[in-house]
This record gives C-alpha cells, sequence and structure tokens, in this order.
C-alpha cells in the first residue's frame, strides 16, 4: 500500500510539471484528490487493515496528500503568473496617464436644505426630535386638541392605514413635539423635520411632501421669542439681513392664538417689483406666506402632563419643498421627485 501511494504521488506531481492550463490541473485535483479520486479509495481500503497497518498507512496517506494539495495550489499560481507576465508584455501601461475619476453622486436637495435648517437652529439652542411616519390617531390628532367631532380633522385630506384600526400616515410632523413633551420635562426647546402625507397633488402640493415644525416650551416664553427666532431664521435661510415678518391671526386647534407667518420677498426684498418689473414670485405684494405658528394651547400643554399656569410655549411649522423652491427660484414641487438627473446635477 505504501508503494501505490507512493506511486501516485509521483503520477500528479509529474502531471503538474506538464500541466499547461487551469483545466488540466482541475481535472488532475478531482481525479487524485477529490471525493470519488484515487486517494479516497486508499482511505476506504484502510477499513480492511489491521490496527497497525491503519495507523502507518493512514499517516502516510494523510500526509502525502497534503503534500499534493500545496503543490496543486503553487500550480495555480504559477500559471497565473505566466499569464499576466504574457499579458504585461504584450500590453504596454503608462502609470502616468491620469485615472479616470468615477462618477459620484451628492446629496439630494432638499436633504442638504435640511441640514442646513438644522444647523441654523442647532446654533439658536434647538435639538432635532424625529418620529415615524405612520402615526396613531391619538398622537396625530386627539392630543393635538383635535378630537373626532372637530371641523379640523376637515381640512387635512388624511390617509388611512388599511387594515390598522385608527391609523395614519401622518398629515403633520406636530405628533413628533406631544412624544417629546411625554418623554421629557420642561424646559423643551426642539425641531421636527420629515416626511408628512396628504391627499394633494398639483404644481405646489404633492401626496408626499415635508415638513419643519418647531416648539420651544418654558416660563415666561412669549410671541416676542416666536418673532425673533422666525426673523432669524427666514434671514439666515433666505442669506438676507433685510427680511422680516409679520403676523396674521388664523385658526389652528393646537395654538391659541393662531398665527400666520408671512416674510418680505426675498426676490423683490418687500418692494413687490424689480426694477419697475412686477414681482410674479409675490404677485407685487412684497410678502410671501411662509407657514403657520402661534402660542401652544394649554389643553395640549395639559395632555402631555405639563401645568398650563406654569409653563407657556410657542409652536410653528412651515413646508421645507416651498421653501426650497422660494431660494432656488424652482417652479414645480414635482420636480423634487422625479429623479431627473438634468434637475438634480444643477444643484
Amino acid at each position: 500500500m505504501k508503494e501505490k501511494i507512493e506511486k501516485l504521488k509521483k503520477q500528479l506531481i509529474d502531471a503538474l510539471k506538464t500541466a499547461k492550463s487551469d483545466e488540466i490541473v482541475r481535472n488532475l485535483e478531482v481525479d487524485f484528490l477529490g471525493r470519488k479520486g484515487k486517494f479516497n479509495d486508499i482511505m476506504k481500503s484502510l477499513k480492511d487493515m489491521s490496527d497497525d497497518m491503519k495507523k502507518t498507512v493512514g499517516r502516510l496517506a494523510n500526509e502525502v496528500k497534503t503534500e499534493l494539495e500545496v503543490a496543486v495550489q503553487k500550480k495555480y499560481a504559477q500559471l497565473e503568473a505566466e499569464e499576466l507576465g504574457q499579458i504585461a508584455d504584450t500590453e504596454w501601461l503608462d502609470v502616468t496617464v491620469p485615472g479616470i475619476r468615477p462618477i459620484v453622486g451628492h446629496r439630494h436637495l432638499i436633504s442638504k436644505f435640511i441640514d442646513d435648517i438644522e444647523l441654523i437652529f442647532g446654533k439658536m439652542g434647538f435639538s432635532v426630535a424625529d418620529g415615524p411616519d405612520i402615526e396613531t390617531e391619538h398622537y396625530c390628532f386627539n392630543q393635538l386638541n383635535i378630537p373626532p367631532d372637530h371641523p379640523a380633522r376637515d381640512m387635512q385630506d388624511t390617509f388611512w392605514v388599511k387594515n390598522l384600526d385608527k391609523t395614519v400616515l401622518r398629515t403633520q410632523t406636530s405628533p413628533v413635539q406631544v412624544r417629546f413633551m411625554e418623554a421629557h420635562e420642561p424646559p423643551v426647546r426642539i425641531i421636527s423635520l420629515g416626511k408628512t402625507f396628504r391627499k394633494d397633488n398639483d404644481a405646489t402640493h404633492s401626496p408626499m411632501f415635508h415638513q419643519c415644525e418647531g416648539l420651544m416650551v418654558g416660563e415666561n416664553v412669549s410671541m416676542a421669542n416666536l418673532k425673533a427666532i422666525l426673523t432669524h431664521f427666514m434671514q439666515q435661510v433666505f442669506e438676507d439681513s433685510s427680511i422680516k415678518t409679520r403676523f396674521r391671526i388664523s385658526f389652528f386647534p393646537f395654538v391659541e392664538p393662531g398665527l400666520e407667518v408671512d416674510c418680505t420677498c426675498p426676490i423683490c426684498h418687500g418692494e413687490g417689483k424689480i426694477e419697475n418689473v412686477p414681482c410674479k414670485l409675490c404677485k407685487q405684494t412684497g410678502w410671501l406666506e411662509i407657514g403657520g405658528a402661534g402660542m401652544v394651547h394649554p389643553k395640549v400643554l395639559e395632555n402631555v402632563g405639563y401645568d398650563s399656569k406654569k409653563y407657556t410655549g410657542f409652536a410653528f411649522g412651515m413646508g421645507l419643498d416651498r421653501m426650497v423652491m422660494i431660494k432656488y427660484r424652482i417652479n414645480h414641487l414635482r420636480l423634487f421627485f422625479e429623479n431627473d438627473l438634468r434637475f438634480i446635477e444643477q444643484f
């Protein structure tokens, strides 16, 4: 049996020396070392030998098999090196030629705008809070002082989730504020940014859009704080220190009083015209509606366990997509979501 093992070893070594391709080496490997190969036949025959012979032959067979496996791998490496050498001899490579720069993407315009907003509010001491896109009716409406029979629900075209009772795609990011207040004691100073969903679809509305909402709650928080923070924000985001803000009375069930927030047009700087040409963006009014705001309704504070007689606060909300359209002179909301590289690569 020892002579047979040595003979098989010599046969494979000699065959490897003359092998000229990976395919030949692979066939030899299977024939000699494979599961049904010649060395495996030897291992199967050990059961018919005496115990002493099993130890001797078994040890020798394993040693030779390991040696041959190494020889096969060396042959593969030799053939690969020879192939690379042939390529190097036939193909000249100039390593000094500049490489081809790969195409690298960049952040979407809205994502970059969100980064800018987080930076602006971060410098004013606001932290960023987040919440789920799929919300319960409790957080999306009830906790915000919008009970089931409240007419304000008719103002929001809501997507209800099928087969999930009292569950919606959030119509605003306000539920994030409620969840945050339930988990934290005053003072609170946060912004919440993210996707919201309503059944709207035209040049300035999309079924999915982005909102930024802010909340500040503490002792002696007033309307003056709200105006100062929003004015500074508008000046920073539109990069124009001359921008002013104004408030108009409106209704939102979660604030009292409720306000519409306007800012002077960043295109015509509040003049309503540019060199005697009417400003189309603000329609010659000099003002742009930016969002809604107001002092947090005492009922909302009480819903989350705050003392409404001790603490006051303000909240505001605005559509990010609309602000991006204003800042970058974009005339159609759908351009943000069509993934047209001709548009995306401009920013």
